[in-house]
């Protein structure tokens, strides 16, 4: 088993450990995995120690922000010599950061934009209600954007046979190699070889999957403004091309400009998909189909 890469913190966790320091305290416990397991964390005046290694204290630490232990480990005395902290963002393209919730699991935004649910619900627990949509058990999946992998660790918790996700930004897939809650990253070693990950555009490599080769589908595109063709109606009669007949199919809308422009995205998508060949109804914030394409 591949050892995680050290521990992350946040501005609430840094700040728990400096009030421990202040307070002298010997140990708190506290989470180094964004909320995912609690452990116990030694305090002195120069360092704080996880794991039998010291780490430093950081001289500023940002809120919105996740921050990753780098280097060839913590070494010997206080301030950890060897590594440091540094946020985990990426700037390629575009600014690709990864940033805590009040949930524990992160989101994560490109430019600034945020691409997960945060306000009322867990994105985990929100991609959890979503997969349940699709009745995974048993089923070979397509997850189109895979994103930080949640809809992928939701489908193989609810036994799904195989999940075959794309993700097309490599700066994307290198935050799930960071995220504890990703199914792929070194925190979940096990239990992944159900999960195909493939760094490439599901628009263009879809035409090359073959027909009825999924019992369901998850599809959570960037916004329309960004990735159109993932809103097209040529890129809807490709799903229903390559899933099953009565094969189930959730489709994040969310609901951009209903309110200031009076746009109703949702239902221009569900549109599209009954002209393709599904059956459709709305579904919280996104569209429910079933394939009812006959093949040819």
């Amino acid at each position: 088993m591949n050892e995680p890469p050290g521990p992350l913190l946040t501005l609430e966790v840094h700040e728990a450990l400096l009030a421990a320091r202040a307070a002298r305290h010997a140990a708190i416990e506290c989470s180094l995995d964004l909320g995912r397991t609690q452990t116990t964390v030694a305090i002195s005046a120069e360092a704080w120690t996880s794991n039998d290694r010291p780490y430093p204290f950081l001289d500023a630490c940002k809120g919105r922000t996740v921050y990753h232990w780098t280097g060839a480990g913590a070494g010997a005395g206080g301030g950890g010599g060897g590594g440091e902290f540094h946020p985990i963002s990426r700037f390629t393209t575009s600014l690709i950061k990864l940033v805590p919730t009040q949930w524990g699991a992160p989101t994560f935004e490109i430019d600034g934009i945020k691409m997960l649910p945060t306000a009322r619900i867990s994105p985990y627990a929100d991609a959890e209600q979503k997969v349940r949509l699709i009745e995974p058990r048993g089923k070979i999946i397509l997850d189109t954007c895979g994103g930080l992998g949640y809809f992928a660790a939701h489908c193989l918790h609810g036994h799904a046979k195989h999940v075959h996700s794309f993700e097309k930004n490599p700066d994307v897939v290198w935050l799930r190699s960071l995220n504890p809650w990703s199914p792929d990253s070194p925190w979940n070693p096990a239990g992944t070889t159900a999960l195909t990950l493939t760094v490439a555009d599901i628009a263009g490599r879809i035409t090359g999957l073959s027909s009825e080769s999924f019992d369901a589908a998850l599809h959570d595109p960037p916004r329309f403004g960004i990735a159109g063709e993932l809103y097209s109606q040529a890129f809807y009669d490709q799903l229903a091309r390559v899933l099953k007949r009565h094969g189930r199919l959730f489709h994040y809308t969310g609901a951009p400009n209903k309110v200031s422009r009076g746009r109703d995205l949702a239902d221009e998508v569900a549109h599209r998909l009954q002209r393709a060949g599904f059956t459709t109804k709305l579904s919280g914030d996104g569209v429910l189909a079933v394939n009812a394409r006959r093949a040819q």
